[in-house]
């Protein structure tokens, strides 16, 4: 019989986010997969985990898959984690589970930790309907994917990081008007954990004030 993958949410910032069932499962597994083996040895380590790690991110992960179902094929229990979050939202993921439905491999999403649902809840603005837009594109498309969720009327979710910010801050009020209401959360379950609400306008004082760091939220609406 084929065995298990297992997708396996681990903490944004505090440890004691790790679920009771996340443990048990990556004790059991046959190995972990991890995007950084040093960065999730740390969170192993304290939980007293100690399973065969192998590294599985963005740079290899069309290489090692194959691989990696075939072991599944074999009868291996298998886990994947990243760094932080849910694997397969802004992280990798997607590619192992796509090749896991094709070979008709059993596979389990836990619940658990990710960014975007605590920043939206916080956030004060409409969440019965949303889009997750992850990252924007670097460069090529960026303008026209801005140009995109300008139309929408569900609040808007973006993933950003500190040095990118107060360009993203002035393309938003470019595009969606100076209007918009937004709410950037960031350092998400971290000791310095921040969120500012306000208009496009606030965050962009707000932001140029000070220098941000940590993986920042933003959640955006131009209907309210």
């Amino acid at each position: 019989m084929s065995g298990m993958l297992y997708f396996v949410p681990t903490p944004v910032g505090n440890l004691e986010d790790m679920t009771f069932r996340a443990i048990k499962v990556l004790k059991e597994v046959d190995y972990i997969l991890c995007e950084d083996t040093r960065t999730s040895g740390v969170l192993l380590k304290h939980y007293e985990i100690s399973k065969p790690l192998r590294s599985y991110h963005l740079h290899n992960e069309h290489h090692a898959t194959e691989k990696i179902i075939e072991d599944l094929k074999n009868g291996q229990n298998i886990a994947l984690i990243t760094d932080a979050g849910t694997p397969g939202i802004s992280d990798p993921g997607y590619l192992l589970a796509k090749a896991g439905a094709d070979a008709d491999i059993e596979m389990i999403c836990l619940p658990g930790a990710t960014a975007l649902i605590p920043a939206l809840v916080v956030s004060g603005l409409p969440n019965n309907e949303f889009l997750f837009a992850g990252f924007l594109p670097q460069k090529k498309g960026r303008q026209t994917k801005l140009k995109q969720l300008a139309e929408e009327k569900r609040t808007v979710v973006l993933y950003e990081s500190p040095h990118k910010i107060n360009t993203t801050l002035e393309q938003i009020k470019e595009f969606f008007g100076k209007e918009t209401k937004v709410s950037l959360s960031r350092e998400i379950s971290k000791k310095f954990e921040e969120t500012k609400r306000g208009s496009i306008g606030e965050l962009i004082e707000f932001s140029q004030s000070k220098t941000l760091k940590g993986e920042i939220v933003l959640i955006i609406n131009n209907s309210v």
